[in-house]
């Protein structure tokens, strides 16, 4: 990525100018052999000289010296898979020492820092040890607040608020969940509607391209926020099986509707797993195994491509270019195939689901997960 490269720098400008390393020697007043290791990389111009190298090629420092504080989108998507593929191949703590480099690097760059907090935070699971989880934590924690901080761009700022109260979860510190969130909400109650008032602007302008792309992602985005919610709704009615049971029947036709098994399978599964641990809290095994075979069939759905990528259908048609257009990471996944493929393997292990171990129909599903690729 952009590092320093004033020798390639000071080549390229020289050449540029057609001088020769005597004339550029003579100008700065240095010897040419000064000159001939500046180009060797075999060290560097004083600082106090810096300026007057810019000046003579008419250049910024920053440019002379092959700075530059900020990353591209494109960039910023390319480091993100890099690193997400690293922590999927190589030791944890080797690559939190790249990313924390990289933050050291491009501090002032908010869109940057805000994709390495999401990074650390989908793959902080993966540190060695509760401790050194919760200081993984602790550095989103600071990070998102020195976004928070000194970023002007509201949209950055907001990601920011949302995902230091994911971090604050992961602490336990739940009373500062509810006093950013609720004051946040409040500043932002009217900000549901305006890709509504968006959309409709533009059709007054005949802009019909654009009205329908925003209206797509708004819809695309409430969709999932309802699903969200309904796992939510799921957890908090866990106790009452009839609220459990009209949420599930009601989130299932609306999945149906909009073809969220493949759309999204990855949203709709966690949807399956939380209506297959309200079943099972019943006693209710037969049902608690068809939302499980759900489950299954999203994560095939899920695995099915070689890489793990946000995309639209037939209806949902201008998706993928919002995606790659609006979004930092494009339409990349936060976390690499492999790593999220290894935790899935393991989903059907858990707790909640041992008291199934030995059921036939359950066992299946289980090498069906493990036969994964």
């Amino acid at each position: 990525m952009n590092g320093l490269n004033i020798a390639d720098n000071i080549v390229r400008l020289r050449h540029d100018k057609k001088i020769t390393q005597e004339q550029l020697a003579e100008f700065i007043g240095v010897t040419k052999a000064s000159v001939s290791k500046w180009e060797n990389s075999q060290s560097t111009p004083d600082i106090t000289l810096l300026p007057r190298l810019a000046t003579f090629f008419d250049v910024t420092v920053d440019e002379l010296i092959g700075y530059t504080p900020q990353l591209s989108k494109e960039q910023i998507q390319k480091l993100y898979q890099k690193f997400g593929e690293k922590f999927g191949e190589c030791p944890f703590e080797e690559v939190m020492s790249e990313t924390q480099e990289y933050v050291r690097r491009y501090y002032s760059c908010y869109p940057f820092l805000l994709q390495i907090c999401i990074l650390w935070l989908n793959h902080c699971k993966m540190a060695e040890g509760e401790e050194r989880q919760k200081e993984i934590c602790l550095s989103i924690d600071r990070l998102c607040g020195h976004i928070k901080s000194n970023c002007k761009d509201m949209r950055i700022h907001g990601n920011a608020v949302v995902l230091q109260t994911l971090v604050y979860f992961q602490l336990g510190r739940i009373q500062e969940v509810v006093d950013e969130l609720e004051s946040f909400s409040v500043s932002n109650r009217f900000g549901s509607q305006s890709s509504v008032l968006l959309a409709q602007a533009y059709t007054m302008l005949g802009n019909h391209e654009k009205a329908e792309g925003i209206a797509q992602i708004s819809m695309y985005d409430n969709i999932l926020n309802l699903l969200a919610n309904a796992v939510c709704y799921l957890l908090i009615h866990t106790e009452h099986l009839s609220v459990c049971e009209e949420t599930i029947v009601r989130i299932e036709k609306m999945a149906e509707i909009y073809k969220l098994a493949d759309l999204n399978p990855n949203n709709l599964a966690s949807f399956e797993y939380q209506a297959a641990v309200c079943y099972l809290t019943h006693g209710e095994t037969k049902k608690a195994l068809k939302h499980l075979d759900q489950y299954v069939m999203c994560l095939c759905n899920l695995f099915s491509s070689a890489e793990l990528r946000l995309h639209g259908d037939e209806y949902f048609n201008r998706l993928e270019e919002w995606f790659d257009k609006e979004l930092d990471n494009g339409t990349n996944a936060p976390r690499s195939r492999k790593v999220v493929l290894e935790d899935a393997k393991k989903t059907l292990e858990a707790a909640p689901f041992t008291i199934l171990n030995g059921e036939p129909a359950f066992e299946k599903m289980k090498n069906k997960l493990k036969e994964l690729s």
